[in-house]
């Protein structure tokens, strides 16, 4: 273990000795913090994106295993079956279609995606675990231009880390280390981006511990930097670094009248020696301070969460804000009614050009699909307003529909795309409407280990774009998934 790994894991196990006494239960068994609110990402019918997330000791009874696929969720490596070895794959079959490919007029795009993924997870007692992930993304199609490395990829080594895990006083204490998945924010502030035929993953080291109603944790990573053949030319970013800390509650039920409500707090530092705002390249250090409050009171739903960022880039101050605000109203006490909605995003624009304060707000790897599914719009110098409704139409079936209206907070300064890059040319208009938008979305869960998603969006460009001579397009996608 590192220098850096051993001293996350003493102040992790500080933490544990500070928050024991508060979590005292009259209890003997174990607290446990809500695992779809840990930070490792939630659990559905058994399957998680994050595929370490996911607990198959269920597999050990032969009578649960309905086929030969559900005896390699839990194979005993010894005896008395304390060291076991649990297997997954994924095969991902996906065709995008996209008219006017970055917002200009031109032939349409299509993209044939192939995405097969292949892990292990080696558990070695409660106590020790190892886990490995293998990934392949494949692209055909038409007018593809250069694909990027999260798209083309021969074989990647996804994820690689082991991890240590006990309990202290009723606390359960850890450590991960490696290439790993990292989740533990507001998803549009940080995200396994599942969009990608290859996943987003960071190195370094993680650590955690969780009571019953509060739990903290801290980290340090370098994101990866993928090549786009094997393995070998897959590396830790050097010129990227990515840390902190979080600290998390579970509210008492009795808040607002009885509800299940969850409030994560997070301080975070984002280093990067090769920002890029305005045509200009240079270091940057990006602070992160926020909160977000997440979970149901009675029929409503909230996530609502707010940050600060402040630092410096190049020469510039940094003072930037963002705000995201979703909350939908269950028409029905069904866990299947119809939803009614609307999310609210606010982030702060302005300086990218090098004028005074840098008040652009940056996520550090969230989740863009959520403003656009053609990844056109990121929130930085962004306002939105999006109403949505979501039913099931037939069983397992999930229909969301969006109505998007998107402004720039500054007018001085450029949209911003997912990449985070600017639209060339819109720093020069004076008008604030960027586009409305308008997206449907069919999940459909065929079986436990096969799943259709159907996606469709219009973008009609508002004069934010269209006075920089860009257009309005529309975006076509479906895939098939299988995992196991």
């Amino acid at each position: 273990m590192t220098t850096v790994s051993a001293r996350l894991f003493a102040a992790t196990l500080s933490l544990a000795s500070v928050m024991a006494p508060a979590l005292a239960h009259a209890e003997d068994k174990k607290a446990e913090y809500p695992a779809s609110y840990n930070g490792d990402g939630a659990v559905t019918g058994g399957y998680s994106l994050s595929r370490w997330a996911e607990d198959w000791t269920s597999m050990r009874d032969a009578k649960k295993r309905d086929d030969l696929l559900d005896r390699l969720k839990y194979l005993p490596l010894d005896e008395d079956g304390d060291i076991y070895l649990t297997l997954s794959g994924e095969l991902r079959l996906r065709v995008n279609e996209t008219t006017n490919p970055n917002l200009r007029e031109a032939d349409a795009q299509r993209q044939d995606i192939t995405r097969i993924v292949a892990g292990a997870d080696l558990h070695v007692g409660e106590h020790l675990r190892a886990y490995g992930e293998l990934a392949h993304g494949g692209i055909g199609g038409r007018n593809l231009g250069v694909p990027s490395t999260s798209l083309r990829n021969d074989l990647v080594i996804q994820q690689s880390f082991v991890e240590a895990s006990g309990e202290i006083g009723g606390i359960d204490v850890g450590v991960r280390y490696g290439r790993q998945e990292f989740t533990d924010g507001p998803n549009l502030l940080t995200s396994q981006r599942d969009n990608n035929t290859i996943r987003y993953t960071l190195n370094g080291v993680r650590a955690w511990a969780r009571g019953r109603t509060v739990r903290a944790g801290v980290f340090d990573f370098r994101p990866t930097a993928y090549g786009d053949l094997g393995t070998a030319d897959d590396v830790n970013d050097p010129a990227r670094r990515f840390s902190g800390g979080n600290l998390g509650f579970v509210l008492p039920k009795t808040f607002l009248g009885g509800s299940q409500l969850y409030l994560d707090t997070f301080l975070w530092r984002r280093q990067n020696d090769v920002g890029a705002w305005g045509g200009r390249i240079g270091p940057a250090t990006r602070y992160y301070l926020g909160a977000e409050l997440r979970g149901d009171v009675g029929p409503v739903n909230v996530d609502w969460s707010v940050n600060h960022q402040w630092g410096t880039y190049i020469d510039q101050d940094i003072d930037a804000w963002q705000a995201f605000i979703a909350t939908t109203y269950r028409l029905g006490k069904a866990k299947t009614a119809p939803r009614v909605g609307v999310h609210v995003d606010y982030a702060s624009g302005g300086g990218g050009y090098g004028d005074g304060k840098l008040r652009n707000a940056y996520s550090p790897f969230g989740n863009n699909i959520y403003f656009s599914y053609q990844l056109y719009l990121t929130p930085s110098n962004l306002v939105a307003v999006t109403p949505n409704v979501s039913f099931t139409p037939f069983k397992n079936a999930r229909v969301t529909a969006e109505y998007e209206l998107a402004w720039r907070d500054n007018v001085y300064d450029a949209v911003y795309r997912a990449n985070g890059q600017p639209f060339a040319g819109t720093q020069n208009g004076q008008s604030r409407k960027i586009a409305d938008l308008a997206r449907l979305q069919l999940v459909w869960s065929i079986t436990p280990r096969v799943s259709f998603t159907g996606r469709y969006e219009h973008l009609a460009a508002g004069p934010a774009l269209t006075d920089a001579g860009y257009r309005s397009s529309d975006f076509l996608a479906g895939w098939v998934s299988f995992r196991f």
